[in-house]
């Protein structure tokens, strides 16, 4: 049996951002972007906002006309009238004021508000209990985007504030790197559709299909499924290359074991230049994980253990959706903050993912570790979260203060 070379998971993230690019760009509208990453810089071509506006309900005033003003000696000042919301606001002159509302527009000159709860009305006479200062409850023309400034750059990923923001812009569409399509194969003789209602003996249903459907649709990814492969090479191979042809990354779940009947190796190194990169990573659940560049197109090798499939694929995977989706080097995981309830004893060598379960107590969240086998669905299902354990650490203390990568 051939020794398995494994890869440091750093280096397994550096060889995906060395080998693999992000897609080509499209044109979309905007109301369709989120989630996507720009494949451009885009520069504000006005301010924003247009015109200096009020951030409170108030008074727009000359700041100076309420110098030393206070409770007991208050400014007086003739309004004017009031300023509706969009239209054009009248110039007021020294001791003069105007009633604006929140987001409304100053009157020429003006460069303050003093918010209504400041003040009290008789009629048109306005007195204010308070000064001001210049500036004051007010938001100038470009203070919050100035025409010209590059507003985002290229690569970045887009959310509802980043959408808000272009909108206000008047920008309807934008260029970003194309959705990943993913063609997965499931690979195995004792595997059977997941629909299936019996079981012969020795079969198993497959799994992991639906599951890595359900990452990979999270991560923006489009999904064409071939089916479970057989253990004849030549059929392997074909089908491998046909939806290669069709996708801009294929999947194996599966095969990636050590063994006589293991094709998945094999048909990576027959798929494209320059094959084969990654043949294990140092990890735990997750090691005999296969990634290869077929024709700058990637593949992995997911092990066939749920556990250890669906930990590779929520890591290695969602890296390389990332880099073809054009997404910035660094997308964090959520995570929570917790305290470990017991200790774990970890080797030391490579980096361990331990599923836990998190309970709220008086204290915080505590993160209880579960334990089994890779192949038991029970204990993944019962996580809400993983731990990682370093590959330079020999296990945790029960009590260490330890950050959980939350499962959706």
């Amino acid at each position: 049996m051939k020794l398995m070379r494994v890869t440091a998971p750093e280096d397994v993230f550096k060889l995906i951002n060395d080998n693999f690019l992000p897609l080509e760009p499209e044109e979309v509208l905007l109301e369709k972007s989120g989630g996507r990453s720009l494949a451009e810089t885009i520069c504000a071509t006005e301010d924003v906002p247009s015109f200096d506006r009020s951030t409170v309900d108030g008074y727009a005033v000359f700041a100076r006309d309420t110098f030393g003003s206070g409770e007991g000696i208050p400014a007086m000042l003739e309004c004017i009238g009031e300023v509706l919301m969009g239209e054009t606001a009248p110039q007021i002159r020294e001791g003069q004021c105007c009633l604006v509302h929140t987001g409304g527009m100053l009157p020429e000159g003006s460069d303050a508000v003093i918010m209504i709860e400041d003040t009290e009305a008789t009629g048109s006479l306005i007195q204010s209990f308070r000064q001001v200062a210049p500036g004051e409850n007010v938001i100038h023309r470009g203070e919050d985007i100035k025409k010209g400034t590059a507003v985002l750059s290229s690569n970045h990923r887009l959310r509802a504030p980043e959408i808000g923001m272009l909108a206000s812009l008047g920008i309807t569409s934008v260029n970003v790197y194309r959705r990943p399509k993913i063609g997965f194969f499931s690979s195995g003789d004792e595997l059977v559709d997941y629909h299936s209602a019996s079981l012969k003996p020795g079969q198993i249903r497959d799994s992991n299909a639906p599951a890595l459907f359900y990452l990979a649709s999270q991560l923006e990814a489009d999904i064409v499924y071939g089916g479970i492969l057989p253990d004849i090479f030549d059929i392997f191979l074909e089908k491998s290359k046909s939806m290669l042809e069709k996708v801009d990354f294929l999947v194996f779940s599966g095969g990636s074991s050590v063994g006589s009947r293991d094709f998945t190796a094999a048909t990576m190194n027959e798929l494209g230049k320059p094959g084969l990169l990654v043949e294990g990573i140092a990890i735990q659940p997750g090691k005999p994980t296969l990634i290869a560049n077929c024709n700058v197109k990637p593949v992995l090798g997911l092990p066939g253990h749920p556990v250890s499939a669906l930990n590779i694929f929520a890591i290695f995977g969602k890296a390389i959706i990332h880099r073809l989706a054009g997404h910035k080097d660094k997308l964090f995981s959520p995570t929570v903050r917790a305290v470990l309830s017991r200790n774990i004893s970890s080797r030391s060598g490579r980096t361990e993912y331990v599923r836990v379960i998190l309970e709220p107590d008086d204290k915080g969240v505590t993160a209880i570790p579960v334990f089994g086998r890779s192949g038991m669905l029970r204990t993944l299902a019962e996580a809400d979260g993983l731990l990682v354990i370093p590959a330079e650490s020999e296990g945790l203390i029960e009590g260490t203060p330890v950050e959980i990568i939350l499962w959706d």
